[in-house]
């Protein structure tokens, strides 16, 4: 056929040519690297307000509030008239930690829970879906008849983050909606503590399907804590989980010393990886680290000059590359520490989803390994069973850069990635 105008092609389509095959949003497990998480779907309304705003609604400043729907609607109301509202954004920790992840590595990834079957315009699953990077596969979401939850994020003049949430039907997400294969096939499984807030609702089960199916075909799998009440509330239970099913613990220095009752961010990842591989631990001003296991006879020396803290010269190895520790010979515990990137943003006006942005990072490096041990697999970064592609100091500085650019757009979710190249970055984030 063809079609009018000045055009360098006769026809529109090359017909003597095959016809080229079309990019799919779904993800293929036997073709595509990608990972998967599973959360509670909700969308964060942020606003700026003040203390009394707070105890008006009897909200537990700087935790995680569950409140009805009335209630929700009363708050969403009060901040309109005031008009403290700065934006609605897709949130949650695990749909910013994928969402994220698909912006880092402009690829594929696996969003698991519920979203509303019918969508409104202005509705919160509206808003999810626009915010969302379209990377990000939803084709195994289930659908619900009500809404998709709804995350009031509070913003108190001293920059504390406190959380009303009115649930909606982001609970709803049952067993049978965790697909086994697309697991099986995936560089890494990540979810979050909240759904253990919730004994009675099927998001529970369905978490915990995922983890079993993980489990089993050996997909690494990342936690993250939640928050430190959540995890005083429910610590037994969450131990037995990250003892039975976590490779990746992800947390900050409150929820680390709610679940070990170490205040130190060292002496809580080491007691911490006694019973998981690797721990990202953020601790606000004072920087992140990260800390895993390596074989002895892999262990390589930094070059960066050595800290000590509650453990002497404690970053000695951090050089080395994670391992899972069940494939080391004879074990290290590793850690590695990085101060805020160039200091942190000059005022941080919010810092919700910093942590997922560290963790997006991390999940990055650990997909480009498996990516690079698929299409390479007799490649000298393979000769032993590593679990990420970079250092230890390499993917703080990594995870760093992404925690920073998070703080510093003052949203909870990356609305672009990286610049292409950084000499802060290892070469090894752009060989993928």
């Amino acid at each position: 056929m063809k079609f009018p105008g000045r055009r360098k092609l006769k026809h529109y389509f090359p017909v003597s040519q095959p016809k080229p095959v079309l990019p799919t949003s779904e993800v293929r497990p036997d073709k595509d690297t990608y990972i998967v998480g599973l959360d509670e779907t909700i969308v964060d309304v942020v606003a700026n307000v003040s203390d009394q705003f707070l105890e008006t609604f009897h909200i537990q400043k700087g935790l995680s509030n569950l409140v009805d729907a009335d209630t929700a609607t009363a708050i969403f109301r009060e901040l309109t008239v005031q008009n403290s509202i700065s934006d609605h954004f897709a949130g949650g920790t695990i749909g910013n930690t994928i969402h994220n992840y698909s912006v880092l590595a402009d690829d594929k990834s696996v969003l698991l829970g519920v979203m509303s079957a019918n969508i409104a315009l202005g509705s919160p699953a509206y808003h999810y879906i626009c915010h969302t990077s379209s990377k990000v596969d939803m084709n195994h979401l289930q659908g619900v008849p009500g809404d998709i939850g709804r995350g009031i994020t509070l913003i108190t003049p001293d920059g504390e983050r406190t959380f009303a949430i009115a649930p909606g039907d982001m609970d709803e997400l049952d067993a049978d909606h965790i697909p086994e294969h697309i697991i099986a096939g995936a560089a890494a499984l990540v979810t979050c503590a909240y759904p253990l807030r919730h004994q009675g609702k099927p998001i529970k089960h369905a978490m915990l399907t995922a983890l079993k199916y993980a489990h089993q075909h050996q997909v690494p799998t990342a936690l993250t804590l939640g928050t430190k009440h959540l995890v005083e509330d429910n610590r037994e239970e969450l131990l037995d989980l990250i003892k039975n099913y976590v490779n990746i613990l992800a947390m900050n220095e409150l929820e680390a010393e709610a679940l070990t009752g170490f205040s130190d961010p060292l002496q809580a990842a080491s007691a911490i990886l006694d019973h998981v591989d690797i721990v990202l631990l953020t601790a606000g001003p004072d920087g992140m680290y990260l800390c895993g296991h390596t074989d002895d006879e892999l262990k390589r020396e930094t070059t960066n000059p050595i800290k000590s803290g509650s453990l002497a010269d404690f970053n000695r190895w951090e050089f080395s590359r994670p391992m899972l520790r069940k494939a080391c010979k004879q074990p290290v515990k590793v850690f590695s520490h990085i101060d805020p990137y160039m200091g942190g943003p000059e005022k941080i006006r919010n810092t919700n989803g910093a942590g997922d942005g560290a963790l997006s990072a991390l999940l990055h490096d650990i997909s480009a390994n498996h990516f690079h041990k698929e299409a390479i697999p007799n490649s000298s970064k393979h000769l032993a069973p590593f679990l990420a592609y970079s250092s230890f100091a390499q993917i703080c500085k990594y995870s760093n850069r992404v925690s920073y650019e998070i703080l510093a757009q003052n949203a909870s979710r990356l609305s672009k990635g990286l610049p292409e190249r950084e000499d802060s970055l290892e070469e090894a984030y752009w060989e993928r």
